[in-house]
C-alpha cells in the first residue's frame, strides 16, 4: 500500500509539473511530456507488464483531464509501456544514458499513434506540418527532461527494492 501511495503521488506531482509549470517553458504550444518520460523509465527498470499499468493509469489521467480524443492518450502510453518494457529485458538496468535515448524514439511513437487516431477520425492533417511544429520541439524536451524523470524513478526504484521487496 505504501508503494502505492508513493506512486500515485510521483505520478500527480509529474502531471502537475507537466501541466502548469512546464507550460511557462512551451514552444507553439509544445512542452514535455513527462507522463511519457514517466512511463518509459518505469518500463525499462520494471519491465512490460509494470510499464503497460503505468501506461494505462496515467492515459486514463490524461485524457479525463483534457478534454481531448478520450482513450487516444491511453493506447498510446500502453503501446510505448509495452514496447520499451519488452526491451527491459535485454538492457542495463542502471544505465542512464539509455533513458536519453529511449525518449525521442517514445516520443515519435507517440506521435505517429495520436497523429494516426486523429486522421482516422477524419480530421485532415498536414503532416510535414505537424512534424516541424510538434514532433521537433517535443524530441528536443524529451530529450533535456528524460536524465531528471529518469533519475526520480530510478531512485524511487531502489527505495521500493531496498525497504519493500
Amino acid at each position: 500500500m505504501k508503494i502505492f501511495v508513493a506512486l500515485v503521488i510521483i505520478v500527480l506531482a509529474m502531471y502537475s509539473a507537466q501541466t502548469s509549470l512546464l507550460t511557462f517553458l512551451d514552444y507553439n504550444g509544445v512542452s514535455a511530456n513527462l507522463m511519457l518520460l514517466l512511463i518509459v523509465s518505469t518500463a525499462l527498470l520494471r519491465g512490460h507488464y509494470v510499464g503497460v499499468a503505468m501506461g494505462f493509469c496515467t492515459g486514463i489521467l490524461q485524457d479525463l483531464t483534457t478534454g481531448d480524443f478520450f482513450g487516444c492518450a491511453t493506447f498510446a502510453y500502453m503501446i510505448i509501456g509495452l514496447i520499451f518494457g519488452k526491451f527491459s529485458e535485454r538492457v542495463v538496468k542502471d544505465q542512464f544514458l539509455l533513458p536519453v535515448l529511449a525518449a525521442p524514439i517514445a516520443a515519435v511513437i507517440y506521435f505517429f499513434i495520436t497523429t494516426g487516431f486523429i486522421h482516422m477520425l477524419g480530421y485532415p492533417i498536414d503532416i510535414s506540418k505537424f512534424i516541424h511544429t510538434m514532433l521537433v520541439p517535443l524530441i528536443f524536451y524529451q530529450v533535456i527532461f528524460s536524465l531528471p524523470v529518469h533519475k526520480i524513478v530510478y531512485d524511487f526504484d531502489k527505495f521500493v527494492h531496498k525497504h519493500f521487496e
